[in-house]
C-alpha cells in the first residue's frame, strides 16, 4: 500500500474501496449506464456501509443483467423470487421491487430530457460541487423530491447525495486527502 492520505472513511485495508476512492469516487461519470448502476447501488446502501454494496458489485451486476435497464423494465416476478434467493446480493424485497420500478422512472426521464444526465443538469448547470461534511444539500433535497413525485422509491436526500458523490457531480474528498480539490 502506498503512503497517500485518504478520506478517513476509506477502509485501507479492503483493496477493492481504496481502489474505489481513487479512482472512481466524486469522478464524473456520466455514461447513462453508469448512472443508472449506481442509483441501484445506492438504494441498495440504504440502510447498510457502501463497503457491504461494493464487495457485491460484482453478484449485483451478474444477477441484474449488467444493469441493462431494458432487461430489468420487464422483471417479472418469477426473476424476482430467483433474486430473493441469490445469496450473493442484498435480499430485499422492498429494495429489488424498487429497482424495477425505478427503471422504468428512470427509462422515461432519459425519454423525456434526452438522458438521465440532461435531467440532473437541470440542477447544476452541468457544474462539479466541491464541498465536504455534508449528507444532505439543497441539491440532493430537491432531486430526491422530484424523483419521489415522479414515484421512484429508496431516493431519499442521503441516498441522492451519495449518488450525486459517486457519479462526480459533488465532489467531497476531504481535505487531507491526496485527490482534494477546491
Amino acid at each position: 500500500m502506498d503512503n497517500k492520505k485518504r478520506c478517513k472513511w476509506c477502509n485501507l485495508k479492503n483493496p477493492l474501496y481504496v481502489k474505489y476512492h481513487d479512482e472512481e469516487w466524486c469522478v464524473p461519470n456520466f455514461d447513462e449506464t453508469y448512472l443508472f448502476q449506481m442509483l441501484i447501488l445506492e438504494m441498495f446502501q440504504a440502510g447498510l456501509s457502501w463497503e457491504c454494496v461494493l464487495n457485491k458489485r460484482k453478484d449485483f451486476a451478474n444477477s441484474f443483467d449488467n444493469f441493462d435497464i431494458d432487461k430489468i423494465i420487464r422483471y417479472d416476478d418469477k426473476k424476482v423470487e430467483e433474486l430473493l434467493k441469490n445469496e450473493k446480493i442484498i435480499r430485499n424485497k422492498l429494495k429489488i421491487n424498487a429497482v424495477i420500478n425505478n427503471a422504468k422512472i428512470f427509462k422515461s426521464i432519459e425519454e423525456e430530457y434526452g438522458s438521465f444526465y440532461n435531467y440532473l443538469k437541470q440542477y447544476t448547470d452541468g457544474k462539479v460541487i466541491y464541498e465536504i461534511n455534508k449528507t444532505t444539500s439543497d441539491l440532493s433535497d430537491n432531486i430526491s423530491m422530484d424523483l419521489k413525485k415522479r414515484k421512484m422509491k429508496f431516493v431519499g436526500s442521503t441516498i441522492i447525495y451519495s449518488y450525486l458523490q459517486a457519479i462526480g457531480i459533488i465532489n467531497s474528498h476531504e481535505k487531507e486527502c491526496f485527490l482534494y480539490k477546491k
